[in-house]
Parts: structure tokens; C-alpha cells; sequence
């Protein structure tokens, strides 16, 4: 499937890496194959494991990793707080219950509108600004840091009004 619908890109991909090391174009094919959907799905792993003659496993692997690649279906913009220690000693956690409360969701949760997934994440490299988090969204990441709940509701009412102004 993930050959058929992007045979040019499949193919551009490979060519940047030798035959013996084809395994390496793992991310970009993953990055390929969640662009359309946001995130990547069984028949697609299993694609990817048979282009680059890895597990499927292997595959999963990397999705389970990385906080830039999903097996499941989320909301329009994945909300990924970063909860590490660094972050938690600066309220981190707080921050996410909190959050949560607002939003009427528990982590990994989307919202009833199917706007918002929030999720806890380990290391997004800004311990000093926590607490702090990432969205994942049609345009792109985009970090938000020092931020206090009230901010984050603002945030997320404007992707709301975004989406309304969008219909």
C-alpha cells in the first residue's frame, strides 16, 4: 500500500541509503507514512517491515520511542507534556493533573471535540522552561514553555477558533 500511494517517494527515499542499509530509512518512511493521518497504522508497519526486510517489530520499535511517531489515532493536535524529573520539580505535574481537570480528559485521552490528545512525554529538552510542552498539529510542532494552565486554555481556545473560522 505504502508503495502504490507513494511509489516517488518510497523510491527517493531508498536511493539516499545503500541496499545493505536500507534499515536506515525506517523514520523517514514512518514520517512518510503518518503524514496523511497522524499516525501510522498496522498495514503500513507491516509495509515498511517488508520494504527494509525488518521486523515488524523493529518497527514498532522506533513508533514506541519517539515521541514524533504514533500507532494510533489522536486528536488534530497532539498536547505532549514533558514530566521528566527536571520538569516535575518545576510543577510539571501538577501543571498536566491540572489540565486534565480542564479539559475533562485523562492523559493519552482526546477531547470530546477531537481537537485535543493530551499526552505525558519524557525529555523535550527545555527542563529550565517547565513547565512545558509540544503540540503536534497540521502546521507543524510548536513548543510552548513557562506556561500556566490559564495560558494553555487560551491556547487551546484558539485552535477552536481556528477550526471554526476554517469550516
Amino acid at each position: 500500500m505504502l508503495l502504490q500511494k507513494y511509489s516517488k517517494e518510497v523510491k527517493q527515499i531508498l536511493s539516499k541509503y545503500p541496499p545493505e542499509h536500507k534499515r536506515s530509512a525506517v523514520m523517514p518512511l514512518l514520517y512518510l507514512a503518518q503524514r496523511e493521518e497522524g499516525y501510522v497504522n498496522k498495514e503500513a508497519m507491516q509495509n515498511i517491515a517488508s520494504l527494509l526486510d525488518i521486523t515488524e517489530t523493529d518497527v514498532a520499535s522506533i513508533i514506541g520511542f519517539y515521541t514524533l511517531y504514533h500507532d494510533k489515532k489522536a486528536g488534530k493536535y497532539r498536547m505532549q507534556v514533558c514530566t521528566d524529573l527536571p520538569c516535575a520539580l518545576r510543577g510539571a505535574d501538577e501543571f498536566l493533573e491540572n489540565l486534565c481537570g480542564n479539559l475533562g480528559v485523562k492523559v493519552g485521552e482526546t477531547t470530546e471535540d477531537g481537537l485535543v490528545t493530551l499526552e505525558e512525554v519524557m525529555c523535550l529538552a527545555a527542563c529550565d522552561r517547565a513547565p512545558m510542552f509540544q503540540t503536534q498539529g497540521p502546521d507543524g510542532i510548536e513548543y510552548h514553555e513557562y506556561m500556566t494552565v490559564d495560558r494553555t486554555m487560551e491556547l487551546i481556545e484558539a485552535l477552536k477558533q481556528t477550526e471554526k473560522e476554517s469550516k
